[in-house]
């Protein structure tokens, strides 16, 4: 194992969901794709990862499903596969980005994001979860998510306490 890479995971669905986690470099997007269902509970499922932007629009695609196309055919939008695209080979620099893809038919993604790449770490096993916060969403029901609102709200709720308690005119 050469390098170890350190993902942070966030959800549109829930602004508390965080999972930061650390997978091989060598690792395939396929590699990544179980360990995520692993980490999640979910069950096995169709997915794409799909490299975006630093406006995270999307850019590449990587199926976990052999659509058939030829990859001789000059077709460069046909998707390629997680089972033999190393994530070395697709992820270069730091701050570098994943959309995970898992519920296409609901377009329903994580957004990941490359935030550290460091030698591995002696005793250590990968993949592994380094941190996480707030259950993932449902994976079958988008509406049943536990908490909503915003780990900013939360870690910050402490200060609304002070609103209009000075006697200040707080408006300016």
């Amino acid at each position: 194992m050469s390098m170890v890479f350190r993902f942070r995971m966030l959800s549109d669905e829930n602004d508390n969901f965080v999972r930061d986690f650390e997978i091989a470099a060598d690792s395939t997007l396929l590699d990544l794709h179980d360990f995520i269902i692993a980490m999640l509970g979910y069950d096995p499922c169709m997915a794409s990862f799909f490299t975006a932007n630093d406006r995270w629009e999307p850019t590449e695609e990587y199926s976990s499903l052999d659509m058939g196309e030829d990859a001789g055919s000059g077709d460069s939008n046909a998707p390629k596969l997680m089972e033999t695209t190393h994530l070395e080979s697709i992820l270069t620099h730091l701050h570098d980005r994943l959309i995970y893809l898992f519920d296409p038919f609901n377009q329903r993604a994580y957004y990941m994001e490359l935030i550290e790449a460091k030698e591995p770490q002696e005793g250590m096993k990968y993949p592994r979860v380094q941190f996480e916060h707030s259950p993932a969403p449902d994976q079958y029901d988008p509406e049943a998510s536990e908490m909503s609102g915003s780990i900013f709200e939360e870690m910050m709720g402490e200060y609304s306490d002070f609103e209009g308690d000075d006697g200040y005119d707080d408006e300016y």
